[in-house]
């Protein structure tokens, strides 16, 4: 585990840009696991502009994202495919055939994500890029007495979708289930990035990063992941000190 905390959160966004970029540039193939929200916004901001500056091309690239809502279809200002389109897919080259979403509007969710997870095994992440919700889940996967290990539809948590409102009109807003990577894709990913912003993630942080592996955490389960970088501003990396 190699733990980054950052002065600034300009430098944490350049940071796992620079990431994503190097092995870009190593790997113009490369297969990226990707998440939304307002975490990996800043990150997404600092890879276009490499892009634009001819650093980073995503031409020859493919991705996966961790989660897409139920009932939404990829128009929906709220949806995680209308996220990805507006802060980094139409703004890169990539070609959307290679770009990767959950169909939230499945008429068989169970055979969606038996699709899902074989493109996945199939293509190899080779870099995760996840966020650390309140609760400690990643991706959408909630706290609970055991985990799934594959693609499933999640139902989510009220902490969960109180913390999501804010996408929506109002929580009543926030559909109830989603679709999400299981822990086993995300653990098989070569390189997971963890990204942790603010002084409300901090605790959620020195749990899931120091404390017991446990479910009713999941994100402590990346633990046991053999090459995990944690970036973290000030306010969230407090505890490392």
């Amino acid at each position: 585990m190699n733990l980054l905390t950052f002065r600034t959160e300009e430098d944490l966004n350049r940071a796992g840009a620079g990431l994503i970029a190097s092995l870009l540039q190593a790997k113009p193939k490369a297969v990226l696991g990707l998440a939304t929200g307002s975490t990996p916004i800043g990150i997404y901001e600092e890879l276009v502009k490499l892009h634009r500056g001819g650093s980073v091309s995503f031409a020859k690239a493919s991705s996966y994202n961790l989660d897409e809502y139920v009932g939404l279809s990829g128009s929906h200002p709220a949806s995680y495919r209308c996220f990805m389109n507006t802060h980094l897919f139409d703004l890169v080259d990539i070609d959307p055939a290679n770009t990767h979403v959950p169909n939230g509007l499945a008429v068989d969710l169970e055979q969606e994500c038996a699709y899902y997870d074989a493109m996945i095994e199939d293509a190899g992440i080779d870099l995760q890029l996840l966020g650390l919700g309140h609760n400690g889940h990643i991706g959408f996967n909630e706290p609970d007495d055991s985990l799934i290990a594959g693609t499933h539809a999640a139902t989510l948590q009220h902490q969960t979708r109180e913390a999501n409102a804010r996408f929506f009109d109002s929580i009543y807003d926030v559909p109830k289930q989603a679709v999400t990577m299981g822990v086993a894709p995300i653990m098989k990913a070569r390189q997971v990035m963890l990204v942790v912003r603010g002084e409300s993630k901090a605790e959620i942080a020195r749990q899931a990063l120091t404390g017991p592996i446990t479910t009713k955490c999941p994100a402590s389960l990346l633990q046991l992941h053999p090459n995990l970088v944690v970036l973290m501003d000030e306010a969230a990396g407090a505890w490392t000190k």
